[in-house]
Formats: structure tokens, sequence, C-alpha cells
């Protein structure tokens, strides 16, 4: 089978999966390319909720092909930014579910994911010091707010491979699942994403992500704007009163 990257909608939820098994799910030069408009179509489809990036197999993804950006200009080994950049200003809540491998532009990748759930037996490493390649300023800042200055020295300076306990301890992952539960907690998790207000999470991930290198006043004026569409779409009266009648919300934000 080509390397590619599969997408499945179900449930309100985008699945992608990177599928490049002979190389342990290696993103292809293609493959980088492929991401960023890939992930743009299913933004602009109003029945996703929220979105999975997985692996094909029990490997997530073992990095960049090597083989293919060797060959290719030296323009090239800026598509993981740019992919890795195009995942994390998905509009919707994104989900990275981690099998085995999960090593250089796979944790790239996903770092750029909101939340990152893995399997126990999950290994985790960002190793360009075994490349001598100069990792990204963006995604040195990104995992450096993701796990702390000390723990990000660590991993980009050794390049070595942390497990499941380890990468939790550092925030690197958020939840761990056994062997063979992976699937069924993803399925969970994602369906009380979709339960919950859409006006809620896009706020919290515009003002999460955006409010790092801004001025105080403009975070304040963001967070202003939110709390008036909160109230003008309706969805926080519809909230206060769900919760006193004791019954699930019906959220109407964007559609008002």
């Amino acid at each position: 089978m080509e390397p590619g990257l599969k997408t499945h909608v179900s449930g309100g939820t985008a699945t992608v999966t990177i599928s490049n098994t002979g190389k342990r799910n290696a993103m292809t030069v293609a493959m980088w390319q492929e991401l960023p408009p890939l992930l743009a179509r299913l933004a602009e489809d109003g029945a996703v909720r929220a979105l999975v990036l997985t692996g094909d197999g029990g490997t997530f993804c073992a990095g960049a092909d090597i083989g293919s950006l060797r060959d290719t200009s030296g323009a090239s080994q800026g598509l993981a930014v740019v992919a890795e950049e195009a995942l994390a200003a998905f509009p919707r809540p994104t989900v990275a579910a981690i099998r085995g491998y999960c090593v250089g532009g796979g944790a790239q990748l996903a770092a750029a994911c909101d939340l990152r759930f893995a399997e126990e037996g999950a290994l985790f490493g960002v190793t360009p010091a075994k490349l001598g390649v100069a990792y990204p300023a963006s995604a040195t800042r990104r995992l450096v707010r993701l796990v702390g200055l000390s723990a990000a020295k660590y991993l980009l300076f050794s390049g070595e491979l942390i497990d499941c306990a380890r990468a939790l301890r550092t925030g690197l992952v958020d939840e761990v699942v056994a062997e063979g539960e992976l699937d069924k907690r993803i399925a969970e998790f994602t369906a009380v994403l979709a339960s919950r207000s859409l006006l809620t999470q896009t706020a919290a991930k515009e003002l999460a992500n955006g409010t790092w290198d801004v001025p105080p006043e403009e975070a304040e004026a963001r967070g202003a704007f939110w709390a008036a569409q909160a109230r003008e779409s309706g969805d926080t009266a519809e909230g206060a009163a769900a919760f006193l009648e004791r019954r699930a919300p019906r959220f109407r934000w964007p559609e008002g």
C-alpha cells in the first residue's frame, strides 16, 4: 500500500491515520504536503466536532522518512513546520491517539495536538540531536510550553526515548490506557467533546494558544469578545437552564 494519510469521519469525529507501515509510519514529503489541505477541508465540515490523529497498525509515527527528505531541496525541510502549524491551528479539539513509537516528526505532530492519549508500551523521543538537525523554533517553543524547560532540554539534548510513565509525569502525555483499550477510550472521550459547548472549546483553544505573545490588553479584549459571543448566542443561558432542569444542553453556536 502506498504511503499516505487516511481519513474517516464518523459521529462528529474525524480520524486522520498516518499510514506508511513499511517504515513505522514515517512521514514522506508527499504526506507532509498532504496534511495542511486535508486539515483545511475537515475544518470546513461543520459536522466535525473533534479530530483524532493516529498511526496505522501498532505505531503512531517514527518521524520523517529520511530517505525521501534527503533527495529533495532544502526548502522541503520546512514542510514539517507547515504541517505542525496547520494541525495546531485546527479550530476544533485535536487528540493524538498513540501506540508504539512516537518519535521525531511524530512527536512534533503529537505535540501540536491539543491532547495526547497513549497506550501502555508507547515510546516517545525528540531526536534531532541524532541527525545534526536544528529543531524548528516553533516546535521548540511548543515543546517547552508543554513539558517545561528542563524536560524539553533533556529530550532535545539527548534524543533518548522515554516511556509512557515518564511522558505522563512531564506532561507530554495526558492519559495512559491499558493495551488494547485505546480505541475505546478515544471513542468515549470524543463523544464527551461532541456533547460540550463548541463555543467554549473554540474560545478556550484560541485564548490558551494565542495569549502567550500578545499584550495583556489584547488578550483581555479577546476574552471579552468570547464572553459576549456566549451571551448573544444564548449558549450561556441554555447551559444554566439545562443544569437546573437536569437535562442535556442544546447548544446552538455558531448557528445562533
